[in-house]
């Protein structure tokens, strides 16, 4: 009797999946690493891991439209003459000028000010569309220094030193020569056309003690009227929140690994920094250590969709969040409409993130004159505003159901998590349970 083993299905393996492959190929094709903007695409724990308690017999909740829930939030209330006072606690993150074009950056001042928020500058300087459109715009002081001058630094209504971005803690930005325009080039006093890659760190200071007298030495500059904030990649937030509220910050700005960038290496994007959600529960809790939660703001930022997000960050802690990258698609970009486009650059709507190579079709995150002139700011900023009122209104229906009249009414204790991973991270109970993994029985 002979016995004919069954056909089988070819099985690939799960550590060398297709883009692994075909990422082995390219680098050896091509003997260098590959560069894209976006922030990391792998899964991990994020917000929608965790789900909110409403209200019912033990909790009362807020009636629909007609009892109040408050979302204004104020911003540098620590030493600042002039905090900056917010109708929402969603801000929009720095991108900029140069990895943006004009006509975007116009339309992200025009957006926030509709919605009663703060844009950001980003690197290279402040542009007069942006400061002509923002109502209240913060000012980014970046490693490299680019565009920066006093007078701006006195323009802004606060000054957010930059020390670490959520897409590369530890690394310095890129923008590559096809998108250094004669103004951008101007704008940065660098040559046109010649790829720019910034500093990782401040050439003038080796640590918070440093940091600490760059604090002192911009609240000279603006006269001590601007807040200033400090922001860090999510890699080591207790410390890193800790010794910027030493050195003397208004506010600490906490970006995630789901944040975005304009150009970096893959690697970086995936490999290196924390998920935003692991990073809120230990700079909440050095604030908490140091007597300054709610004394000292705290900013969270990185992959931030909803009003569910915006709500579970201020539950766990937070006192507003920043959006970039959905910002960016509120304006247009990976917009279905320019699929045809996306397709000649070897992509599709929804997964182009060559915005380095400034061919965005969108005319969002290039410096091509024709392609720039597909933004239109107005209706485009009109767009960004109906985004933010609807994130607001989304949070707040959350609140209202877990009975609170203001965002910053949420807590912990509305929150459960719906993974061990998930619950460890942002120190809430597994659903069903009582327990926090790391803190007590099952």
């Amino acid at each position: 009797m002979s016995y004919h083993n069954p056909p089988t299905t070819p099985r690939k393996s799960a550590t060398f999946d297709e883009y692994a492959m075909s990422e082995i190929r390219r680098a050896a094709a091509t003997g260098i690493y590959d560069i894209r903007g976006s922030g990391a695409k792998r899964k991990v724990p994020h917000f929608d891991d965790l789900l909110f308690l409403g209200a019912s017999i033990s909790r009362y909740p807020l009636e629909g439209y007609r009892e109040k829930c408050d979302t204004t939030v104020v911003l540098g209330t620590r030493f600042a003459k002039k905090p900056i006072e917010l109708k929402i606690p969603i801000t929009v993150a720095g991108m900029s000028f140069g990895s943006l074009s004009g006509p975007a950056k116009e339309a992200l001042g025009r957006g926030a000010t509709l919605s009663g928020t703060s844009t950001t500058t980003g690197d290279g300087g402040m542009t007069e569309e942006e400061r002509g459109h923002s109502k209240q715009l913060v000012y980014q002081y970046l490693p490299s220094r680019y565009g920066m001058n006093p007078r701006d630094l006195r323009r802004a209504d606060a000054i957010e030193i930059v020390v670490g971005q959520g897409a590369k803690p530890g690394g310095g930005g890129m923008l590559l020569g096809q998108k250094i325009s004669d103004r951008v080039a101007e704008m940065r006093t660098l040559p046109k056309g010649i790829d720019q890659r910034s500093a990782c760190r401040h050439p003038d200071w080796t640590g918070p003690d440093d940091l600490e007298i760059k604090i002192l030495e911009i609240r000279e500059i603006t006269d001590w009227e601007k807040p200033i904030y400090v922001k860090v990649g999510g890699a080591r937030p207790y410390y890193d929140t800790a010794l910027a509220v030493k050195a003397g910050a208004d506010v600490v700005v906490l970006d995630g690994m789901q944040g975005g960038t304009a150009a970096t290496q893959e690697v970086f994007i995936e490999h290196v920094g924390q998920p935003t959600l692991a990073c809120i529960r230990p700079a909440v809790k050095a604030l908490q250590d140091l007597g300054m939660h709610r004394k000292v703001q705290l900013i969270v930022s990185g992959g931030i969709r909803n009003g569910a997000d915006v709500a579970k960050a201020l539950a766990l802690g937070a006192d507003a969040v920043s959006v970039g990258t959905a910002a960016l698609i509120a304006l247009g970009d990976n917009d279905p409409r320019w699929e045809e486009e996306y397709q000649k650059l070897g992509t599709t709507a929804g997964a182009y993130d060559d915005w380095h190579e400034g061919k965005d079709p969108a005319g969002i995150t290039t410096q091509d004159v024709e392609l720039m002139k597909r933004v239109d700011p107005i209706a485009a900023g009109r767009r960004l505003a109906n985004y933010l009122k609807v994130m607001t209104l989304e949070a707040q229906t959350i609140a209202r159901a877990c009975g609170k009249n203001h965002l910053h009414n949420l807590e912990p204790e509305d929150l459960c998590a719906l993974s061990i991973e998930a619950a460890a991270m942002a120190g809430v109970p597994l659903a069903g349970t009582s327990w926090v993994p790391g803190k007590g029985p099952f």
